[in-house]
């Protein structure tokens, strides 16, 4: 009977605890903290787009630039530079019989010498104030605004221009050169007294 007891109790009785296995090792965690930085490169502008930067500061800069120089314009006096009216030509020595027209672009002057004188044309057309032309194959003067036309020594003789040309004042210096003032013109006017014969309107030879 004991041994009956025995067995019941051993059946209805938990079995025995197996040992405990041993526990894994606790892996310390770290705190979450921020993601590595991530380096982006820049791409290089295009080349159209330095293009238009330059353009637009050059554009800048000259507009900038344009405006100083008008603030600056604005304190200088409003003068108008002309050349002198006086001036010298050389020696009579230096020319030859004839008309002579290196002077016609810088003073507006033909210098004409004949086998007594030498005398100074101002280059203007007594018609409305062109500027001739001299013919060297026609021996003559011709207005290319309404065909006026002069002979060597500026005598009008064809087209509309009513009188000579006129002739600049000129005298000889102490050193023998040719001193002109176009400020001081000799006239012919028709039917009026004859300036060319005037002291000053020529250099005797």
């Amino acid at each position: 009977m004991d041994s009956s007891l025995d067995q019941q109790s051993s059946a209805g009785a938990p079995p025995p605890a197996s040992p405990a296995a041993p526990s894994a090792p606790k892996v310390p965690v770290k705190p979450a903290g921020k993601p590595p930085a991530v380096v982006i490169e820049s791409t290089p502008d295009p080349p159209v787009n330095k293009i238009r930067r330059r353009i637009v500061w050059a554009s800048v800069v000259g507009f900038l630039t344009t405006c100083f120089l008008m603030f600056i314009r604005f304190f200088l006096p409003r003068a108008i530079f002309e050349p002198s009216s006086t001036f010298k030509i050389g020696f009579p020595g230096d020319y030859a019989l004839g008309v002579d027209t290196k002077y016609q672009q810088m003073y507006r002057i033909w210098v004409d010498k004949t086998s007594d004188r030498l005398f100074v044309v101002y280059a203007r057309c007594t018609h409305l104030g062109c500027t001739p032309d001299w013919k060297p194959s026609e021996n003559k003067f011709k207005c290319p605004c309404h065909g006026s036309g002069y002979d060597s020594e500026a005598i009008n003789f064809e087209g509309p221009a009513p009188r000579p040309m006129d002739r600049a004042h000129v005298e000889l210096d102490a050193e023998g050169q040719i001193v002109v003032d176009v400020s001081k013109l000799y006239k012919w006017p028709k039917g009026e007294k004859n300036e060319f014969n005037d002291p000053g309107a020529y250099i005797p030879l």
